[in-house]
């Protein structure tokens, strides 16, 4: 029991101390960005593909400055597949645009 215990503080302590800098950072990983991404663009397109840049870069929008993860996105329907490029925010994984290339 007390072997568990041991254990899964540091297990707990490990992961806390790899995680730390991106919790710091306010940045959410790319992949889950990506998933997020996933989750809105599903609702109105078959995604048949989809990828995404590791590292943020800075754009402006609107007059607004964002950091954002680039990636891209593959969708099919009945005419064939369309592909997308998109830009999420890196803290909170949103859509903040999506472009037919």
């Amino acid at each position: 029991m007390l072997k568990r215990f041991v254990a899964g503080l540091g297990l707990g302590l490990a992961a806390g101390y790899f995680l730390s800098p991106s919790l710091k950072s306010g940045k959410i990983s790319p992949e889950k960005a990506l998933k997020e991404i996933k989750k809105t663009v599903s609702r109105t397109y078959a995604i048949s593909g989809s990828w995404i840049h590791m590292i943020p870069e800075t754009v402006e929008l609107n007059q607004i400055s964002y950091s954002v993860y680039r990636g891209g996105i593959s969708t099919t329907n009945e005419v064939g597949t369309t592909q997308y490029e998109f830009l999420a925010d890196t803290k909170t994984g949103a859509l903040l645009d999506l472009q037919a290339t």
